[in-house]
């Protein structure tokens, strides 16, 4: 049986499946950890939050109960990203190298199984009462199979594979990923409230752990690969020193004002991304705390209103492009535009304050993608893949660390100011700004591609 050159199922069944769960992990730690604090049964009513039900007797008891939770919830998110940064961080090195020899399949079926079991623990834990703490060791073992990026960063490649020297075909697709990501992530999120109230924690983990299997099978029995493994590859490791030599050199070969530019374009999707993710990592959390205290339905609604960010970043990309706009530009609205949401879910106090505030926001994930368009510009062509390579590593790396850091002051601050990360946040968008103009001082502004094309002209003919 011939196999198919479609990845976009796999990334839609996996985002479905994935999203389905990503919003009840913390809701389900919550309330286990409620349990075990005060003793007694999470209060859930149809009508009322567990704000209402506490302003109704005993405010100050319950108020002391939420904080405690809060930092015990907040650690344990720390505790799981800890633990997975280290192997998530390798192994999606070691993968992304090994794909361009051993296939791209290898490096999408691994992040999937390693998603199948943590999914599978959440199941158990959750089926049978188990300790809590267990899905941080399930979260551990995930990561030994790689993570997002590593399962994300083999489809662009993938996509890429097939696409060949077609640049407008390649982009097309990229983007038709980029926007099922961010349509399917949306379905699973706002259905997931109403899914808990009908079937508790166990049917969504069901659910999401049967669509990962069925997009699995599809991954090994049907997808067809893209690269063709040698017949003798006697020296696996070379990959690895391969793609470490080329970004070595990526960044020696350069002159001094292409190094410099391509060092800072690298530091403000670097910082950029730490602060994005780590701030949106509590979002949920926040939620459920006082005077907010969401229920279920709720936080469906707000994660779905928050996968619509890569719909409206990915408009703003295409309009900014089509008017001409300098990318520059365009990656400061965006960074202005987290810096706009954060600030005000800092302030926000009511239901309605906090779904406002998501609306500035739509436009953030415009700087990671111009960022990448303009930093692919000014390097050679055979230098792309180490580039991307990097940027995966860099994401991963962000993401865990941000997320760590984002939960530890979280913790430490929520009994006084909950609402003081997110300021915290809107203020580290100052530097990803600060680099900017550094770059604009430089009269580097890489939306110019005749400066750009002059730029890797010259170092190519250096001998």
């Amino acid at each position: 049986m011939k196999g198919l050159y479609l990845v976009e199922p796999v990334v839609a069944l996996y985002a479905f499946s994935t999203y389905l769960t990503y919003p009840l992990v913390q809701q389900y730690v919550y309330r286990r950890l409620w349990q075990q604090l005060t003793n007694s049964t999470y209060p859930v009513s149809d009508n009322t939050s567990t704000c209402a039900r506490a302003n109704a007797s005993d405010h100050d008891n319950r108020t002391f109960y939420l904080q405690e939770v809060q930092e015990q919830v907040s650690l344990f998110s720390l505790y799981s990203q800890v633990l997975s940064a280290v192997p998530s961080l390798l192994v999606t090195l070691l993968l992304v190298a090994y794909s361009d020899r051993a296939g791209r399949k290898v490096a999408i079926v691994l992040p999937l199984v390693g998603t199948l079991l943590y999914t599978l623990s959440l199941l158990a834990v959750s089926y049978f009462h188990l300790n809590v703490y267990l899905l941080v060791g399930a979260t551990f073992l995930s990561a030994l199979f790689g993570g997002l990026g590593t399962f994300l960063g083999s489809c662009f490649a993938y996509v890429a594979d097939l696409s060949g020297a077609g640049g407008q075909r390649m982009t097309l697709r990229i983007a038709g990923l980029d926007m099922m990501i961010g349509l399917l992530s949306g379905a699973a999120s706002l259905c997931t409230g109403y899914f808990l109230r009908a079937a508790g924690f166990d049917g969504p983990f069901l659910t999401s752990a049967v669509c990962q299997v069925l997009v699995l099978l599809y991954a090994v029995f049907i997808l067809e690969e893209t690269v063709t493994r040698p017949d003798a590859d006697p020296d696996e490791g070379s990959a690895v020193r391969q793609m470490f030599s080329t970004v070595y050199w990526m960044f020696t070969r350069a002159g001094p004002k292409q190094r410099m530019l391509l060092v800072l374009l690298v530091f403000i999707f670097t910082s950029f991304s730490f602060t994005y993710v780590g701030s949106f990592s509590l979002l949920v959390l926040y939620e459920l705390n006082e005077p907010l205290c969401w229920t279920e339905i709720l936080i469906g609604y707000g994660a779905a209103l928050s996968t619509t960010i890569f719909l409206f970043s990915f408009a703003g990309v295409a309009a900014f492009t089509y008017c001409g706009a300098p990318q520059l530009l365009v990656v400061l609205i965006g960074i202005l535009s987290l810096a706009t949401g954060m600030t005000m879910v800092a302030f926000s106090k009511t239901t309605l304050m906090i779904f406002l505030a998501r609306l500035p926001m739509l436009l953030s994930i415009m700087p990671f993608s111009v960022l990448r368009s303009m930093m692919s510009k000014i390097i050679r062509k055979s230098e792309q893949g180490a580039l991307f390579a990097l940027l995966s590593f860099a994401e991963v790396l962000t993401a865990n660390v941000s997320a760590a850091v984002f939960n530890t002051l979280y913790a430490a601050t929520v009994a006084w100011y909950p609402g003081f990360v997110f300021l915290v946040s809107a203020g580290l968008c100052v530097i990803p700004t600060m680099l900017l103009g550094v770059v604009c001082a430089l009269g580097a502004d890489v939306a110019a591609e005749d400066e750009a094309a002059v730029l890797v002209g010259e170092s190519e003919e250096r001998p």
